[in-house]
C-alpha cells in the first residue's frame, strides 16, 4: 500500500491516498483554496468551510480523497447513493459501494466512488489510472 496522508481542521479529517490518485484536478477545480498542489502541504485544511471541503471531496473520482467527521464515534464517512456517471474523454464514476470480482476470481469491496477505465489503457483494469489522457481518448 501506498503513501496515506491525514489533514484534520478538528471538525473533518481528509485522507489523500496517493496510490489511488489519478490527477483528474476536480478538489483543485473545485476548491482551490484548500487543495493546492504545488504547495506543501498541499491541503489547506482551515482555507474553507467544512461543509466545502466534504463536498469536493465527494467528487473525488478514483476514491483517492476520502473523509470522516472527527465527532462520529465510528469514523465512517457518509454513505453515498448507488450512482454511474459517465465522464467525458474520462473513466466511468460508480458512486456506492460496490464488490468488484476480478478476472482470477478475487474479490474485493470498493467504498466511496469507484474510476473504471473505458479507453482500455490503463495498467491497472478495471480501474482508471489516468491513461487517457496520454492516449487522447475521446468517448
Amino acid at each position: 500500500m501506498g503513501r496515506t496522508k491525514e489533514y484534520t481542521n478538528g471538525e473533518v479529517t481528509v485522507v489523500w491516498q496517493a496510490d489511488k490518485c489519478i490527477h483528474s484536478g476536480i478538489c483543485v477545480k473545485g476548491s482551490p483554496e484548500v487543495f493546492q498542489p504545488k504547495e506543501r502541504p498541499w491541503v489547506k485544511i482551515d482555507a474553507s468551510p467544512t461543509s466545502e471541503i466534504v463536498e469536493t471531496v465527494k467528487k473525488c473520482p478514483s476514491g483517492a480523497l476520502s473523509y470522516y467527521m472527527n465527532n462520529r464515534e465510528d469514523k465512517t464517512a457518509q454513505s453515498l447513493e448507488t450512482k454511474v456517471e459517465v465522464l467525458e474523454n474520462g473513466p466511468l464514476l460508480v458512486y456506492g459501494t460496490l464488490k468488484v470480482t476480478h478476472k482470477d476470481g478475487n474479490e474485493e469491496t470498493k467504498n466511496k466512488t469507484t474510476a473504471f477505465c473505458r479507453c482500455g489503457a490503463s495498467q491497472n483494469k478495471p480501474y482508471c489510472d489516468g491513461a487517457h489522457v496520454k492516449k487522447d481518448f475521446r468517448g
